[in-house]
């Protein structure tokens, strides 16, 4: 996207496109993958259009709750989602809590494309600085988006 302070992940899953779109803009969906497990998902606010809400609470198994916020930019149905934790809806700048464990301000990317066996999945998320993409790296950024993943695709074969 931008340069080295970029993550991404990328998988081909066996599920179609509009199965994992919804997953990630029903709320009522979203709850139920968002958060590797043992951690939850236990709020979701989403209004799908640019300059409209994303907020997620993720609770971890010791009780400590984790918010984030953020706002689209870009809404392509089936294909394309793009948001950022550094605006909050209507475009407003965000100021970002220092006491969150993710308070390193980024702009993540979900495209979705055909692929022989299902949907090519790929997410990137582009980091201000080194500082940010150090820290979410530190986080598990490809471990925790690929349980994530694992687990939106369990969905489907529910």
């Amino acid at each position: 996207m931008t340069d080295s302070f970029d993550l991404t992940f990328e998988r081909i899953v066996p599920v179609p496109a509009s199965f994992l779109w919804k997953g990630w803009t029903d709320p009522q969906v979203l709850v139920k993958w968002f958060t590797p497990h043992p951690w939850t998902t236990r709020t979701c606010r989403i209004v799908l259009e640019a300059g409209g809400e994303f907020y997620v609470e993720m609770v971890s198994p010791d009780g400590q709750v984790l918010k984030q916020a953020g706002c689209y930019l870009k809404i392509v149905p089936e294909e394309k989602l793009i948001w950022t934790n550094t605006l909050k809806s209507g475009f407003a700048p965000a100021a970002l809590s220092s006491d969150s464990p993710a308070s390193f301000p980024f702009t993540a990317h979900l495209d979705l494309s055909p692929a022989p066996t299902g949907t090519h999945y790929q997410a990137t998320v582009v980091h201000a600085d080194e500082a940010g993409y150090r820290q979410h790296l530190a986080m598990g950024f490809h471990t925790g988006w690929g349980l994530a993943l694992d687990q939106l695709v369990a969905l489907y074969n529910t």
